[in-house]
């Protein structure tokens, strides 16, 4: 059965998709962009904004009953890989080894201007 997950920790949906579906043991998270539950950016940085991100994707977790640090997979979705380390150092703030199987790609454009977008799939 197919659950969503709503919280008022992360912001709202822009679009028409849940922030997260359960589904078969699984967490299924929507991509998180670097801004509060105010719908405003955090700063313009990257890295500020993928710390928010994966906050978001935290209180997200805790709704759903798990936690970040069970996750399996993340994407992270950047506007332009040059940013690739300062991510890697705020991912690392955040996940500790065994880590979690990773993909990272340079992307035109985010959502609103955004800098960063980290979706994953976690472990319930």
């Amino acid at each position: 059965m197919r659950v969503t997950v709503t919280t008022s920790d992360a912001p709202t949906a822009i679009g028409p998709y849940s922030q997260a579906v359960k589904h078969s043991g699984l967490l299924w998270c929507s991509g998180q962009l670097g801004i509060g539950a105010t719908g405003e950016f955090v700063a313009d940085d990257t890295a500020k904004q993928a710390r928010q991100a994966l906050h978001n994707l935290e209180a997200i977790c805790s709704e759903a009953g798990t936690s970040l640090g069970k996750a399996l997979r993340l994407t992270i979705y950047l506007v332009d890989l040059a940013d690739f380390q300062a991510v890697n150092a705020v991912y690392a703030e955040f996940f500790e080894a065994p880590y979690p199987a990773r993909a990272t790609v340079q992307v035109a454009a985010l959502p609103k201007g955004g800098r960063v977008e980290i979706d994953a799939v976690v472990a319930l």
